[in-house]
């Protein structure tokens, strides 16, 4: 599975300057696992460590961020950075939680110490970002879904293998939602109007600028 940067943008929360931002330079946030040439291509596990850095990127600055992955890096062996839940720690700081979840390792302020956990939360979850509201990665909206096994995790209708663009496509030419299953009988006019939506809300998140 692949997405480009716009629909990477739509699904994490960053901004298509922020993706851009942070995949260059020597202290880079995250590469694409898929492709960091042209076509630029993400992967569903880029998606999760993507919205976890968003949601860190809310609380802390980006220089603590990338203090904190430097840190990682040279305490532990790292893979992919979606295997890793990191969460702000106290005013500053920022830990990785240990994987039986009882306890953290800051990472910034006295890297390798152990801590209490503070949670952040899920980071799959829908959460607020300034003036919108990053969607829930699994379900961007009741009736669209997203799901790795299904179309390569491109956001299909819920329970149907039908891109929503298809589906948004018809509605923004004139196609009544109730009259989409005359289209495609599997989508319901609830499961348009979220396709349009949807669609709407990746077309805005693509003309978002950078904090």
């Amino acid at each position: 599975m692949a997405y480009e940067p716009r629909m990477a943008s739509a699904l994490s929360g960053a901004t298509v300057g922020q993706l851009s931002y942070w995949r260059r330079g020597q202290d880079q946030i995250l590469v694409p696992e898929v492709s960091a040439e042209r076509p630029i291509l993400y992967s569903f596990r880029d998606i999760i460590a993507l919205r976890a850095f968003v949601l860190l990127r809310e609380k802390r600055p980006l220089q603590t961020i990338r203090r904190a992955l430097n840190n990682l890096r040279e305490i532990v062996e790292v893979d992919h950075l979606s295997r890793y839940k990191l969460v702000e720690q106290g005013r500053r700081s920022i830990a990785l939680v240990q994987e039986d979840g009882e306890g953290a390792i800051d990472l910034v302020d006295k890297p390798g110490q152990q801590l209490t956990v503070i949670k952040l939360g899920d980071v799959l979850q829908s959460f607020p970002l300034g003036d919108m509201e990053v969607p829930n990665l699994t379900r961007p909206r009741q009736r669209i879904s997203v799901r790795p096994t299904v179309r390569g995790g491109h956001p299909v209708v819920a329970g149907t293998r039908v891109n929503y663009e298809l589906v948004a496509g018809l509605v923004r030419d004139g196609v009544p939602p109730e009259e989409v299953k005359d289209f495609y009988p599997g989508v319901t006019a609830a499961a348009a109007r979220d396709a349009a939506s949807f669609a709407d809300y990746v077309e805005r998140t693509s003309r978002r600028k950078s904090a």
